[in-house]
């Protein structure tokens, strides 16, 4: 990556612990004025029940953004902020203050011990492609070569059957 070519990349982002509505926007904010990332758009936000344990529900949304950071960079830099907000890894699925995830950078696949992209359940998370598909439904998904609008739909379409 060079400071020329910078990639489009989708972040999924979600919270359910504190002033939801509020972390999401300061989330935005830091994320755009972390160096190598510029948020271009965002979902609105929308109120989703948890996957997991028992917890509150969540606000998710998706933010579309340009960068010149790597994949791994990404990761590190999504890491650090989700820490800046008080976030603590005790349990898989559990509640949170903040969640950042990497949904897609460009058209790349990824697959390492760390990282994996594209987020590899997003295809079954209607808290991912719905709000995803308000801000980019045209964008497709490198591995199944399947626009978000077209997985949403499946997706819906796969939920009333």
């Amino acid at each position: 990556m060079t400071e020329n070519c910078p990639t489009q990349a989708v972040i999924a982002l979600g919270s359910n612990l504190g002033d939801r509505e509020n972390t999401l926007n300061q989330a935005l904010a830091t994320l755009n004025q972390t160096e190598g990332i510029r948020v271009i758009c965002h979902s609105r936000w929308l109120e989703t029940k948890p996957v997991g344990p028992e917890q509150p529900d969540y606000l998710n949304g998706c933010a579309i953004i340009e960068t010149t950071l790597a994949p791994q960079q990404l990761l590190d830099a999504l890491l650090a902020i989700e820490k800046q907000f008080g976030r603590v890894r005790k349990e898989r699925w559990g509640a949170r203050t903040l969640d950042l995830d990497i949904i897609f950078y460009g058209e790349l696949v990824l697959d390492t011990p760390q990282l994996q992209i594209p987020h590899p359940r997003m295809r079954e998370r209607s808290f991912v492609l719905l709000p995803l598909a308000e801000i980019a439904p045209n964008w497709r998904d490198p591995v199944t070569k399947i626009t978000v609008g077209e997985l949403l739909a499946r997706l819906t379409t796969a939920a009333t059957h």
